[in-house]
């Protein structure tokens, strides 16, 4: 039976993650009302939700994705953090060595991220989304199809977890179902082809384990150990999260990735191009068991390139590019890609703006991508795509400025508002930044990892004992 008695509008979300609920908070002001399509039960707390498996790493949200959060949804990244997570400032409060040498803790800090378990961001999200009477949301139950034709989209066909089939019309249809999308396919029956995809697929696989941090995390410091894409080797991270918690992936690369026996994980991180990870994790608790994925491939579809389009229809988050999680870009790109719908459809749904959204998502989406597959391309197990005479040359760029960074606030500056998606990278073309690349550093290198004289004390009050450099 197909739902078409309706005198308001409707939008219908594929959907109910953190980019399906974003996309609710962008359309509500549009349309009449929303309805989320979720295919298991959403919890009603930071609990884990089925269907997303990489809950298990770490997500930090980037500047650039909180603040997009945060015009979607005003006062969500204070009750992020009144909930237990961290605003981090960058790189003030970051232990971090990238491939060319230990960044400067800067004490002006440039961007932010929030540091928080994926649980927490998404139950936050999803609270204040669901808040709104307009939204609703209809759970154990998959959209199989798409209604219309090639030159609308009038809804979707529904399957119930009895088996049921539905259908339900819509004025706009929002695909936020994540790397399983059927929208390619969805688009082929409608005969719209001649899709194009990209995948760079680096054959990094990942392990994540949540510890009990030996102190309060309040003000802690992420740490990050960057494995150095020329070179054999792994990475490591610890992100403080709620609960006086460490959040701890590794990564590594065919043939030196890490695996989910605890003796095994710890060797790893012991064998990092620097042991710190190590070192801190001896004074830890281990609270779970060892998490592996090897769901790494960045993944694109194009879909701002096709020749028609159908009104009616947007993709967004996952569905529409999926990122190695390495680079922390997924849910900022979401965010973001979520904005620019609102924007586009605040004022009500009108002919033509299905097209302008989608090109609206690709610029996000664009940016994260090249700043992923731009260090992935560069592995030598890569997969998909090999760099070309200009990648090299960029690659080198982008290197003296890493370097640059360690003695150089201007461009330590222009290089986190890149990386947290705040700037396009066109920002590292700047002539002041050229001038302060061609200068180099303009202090020392940093000769191990920097900590302040107050996360000593912790350390050795926990008995911690860092190895020398």
């Amino acid at each position: 039976m197909t739902d078409r008695l309706r005198t308001s509008t409707r939008a219908v979300v594929i959907g109910g993650s953190l980019a399906g609920m974003l996309a609710a908070a962008a359309v509500k002001d549009g349309v009449d009302t929303v309805e989320i399509i979720e295919a298991h039960a959403l919890p009603s707390g930071p609990e884990p939700r089925a269907g997303v498996p990489q809950a298990a790493h770490i997500h930090p949200l980037l500047s650039g994705g909180a603040d997009a959060i945060e015009a979607l949804l005003p006062g969500t990244i204070g009750q992020l953090v009144a909930s237990g997570a961290h605003r981090v400032p960058m790189t003030t409060d970051m232990v971090y060595l990238s491939p060319e040498g230990w960044y400067r803790r800067w004490r002006r800090n440039t961007q932010y991220l929030v540091a928080a378990s994926r649980d927490l961001t998404d139950s936050v999200v999803r609270e204040r989304v669901l808040k709104d009477p307009r939204v609703t949301v209809r759970p154990h139950c998959r959209a199989t199809g798409l209604l219309g034709d090639a030159g609308r989209v009038t809804g979707v066909r529904l399957r119930s977890a009895e088996g049921t089939e539905t259908e339900l019309a819509a004025d706009l249809v929002v695909d936020a179902s994540g790397r399983s999308t059927r929208t390619p396919h969805w688009l082929a029956g409608l005969g719209i082809t001649g899709l194009a995809e990209d995948r760079i697929d680096s054959g990094l696989a990942y392990a994540s384990r949540i510890y009990r941090a030996p102190f309060s995390t309040s003000g802690w410091p992420v740490v990050n150990i960057v494995a150095d894409p020329r070179r054999p080797g792994g990475a490591g991270s610890i992100v403080p999260i709620e609960g006086d918690r460490w959040h701890v992936s590794l990564s590594g690369p065919p043939g030196a990735q890490p695996g989910n026996d605890p003796a095994e994980f710890e060797a790893f991180a012991r064998g990092l191009r620097h042991p710190l990870i190590a070192d801190l994790l001896a004074g830890a608790e281990p609270l779970t068991d060892i998490t592996v994925t090897h769901s790494t491939v960045n993944r694109r579809h194009y879909y701002e390139r096709l020749d028609a389009w159908p009104e009616g229809l947007v993709a967004l988050g996952d569905s529409v590019a999926g990122f190695n999680p390495v680079y922390g870009h997924g849910m900022s790109a979401a965010a973001q890609g979520a904005l620019a719908l609102h924007r586009l459809t605040s004022g009500g749904l009108s002919d033509g703006l299905s097209r302008r959204a989608q090109r609206a998502v690709a610029r996000p989406v664009g940016l994260a991508w090249s700043l992923a597959v731009g260090q992935d391309i560069h592995r030598p197990d890569v997969r998909g795509k090999r760099p070309s005479p200009a990648d090299r040359l960029l690659h080198r760029y982008v290197s003296r400025l890493s370097r640059t960074a360690g003695g150089s606030f201007r461009v330590a500056t222009a290089l986190t508002e890149v990386l947290t998606l705040q700037a396009a990278p066109t920002v590292l073309l700047r002539p002041d930044v050229l001038l302060a690349a061609a200068a180099g550093p303009l202090r020392p290198p940093v000769d191990g990892p920097m900590f302040t004289e107050g996360e000593h004390r912790l350390l050795r009050e926990a008995g911690i004992s860092l190895t020398a450099p």
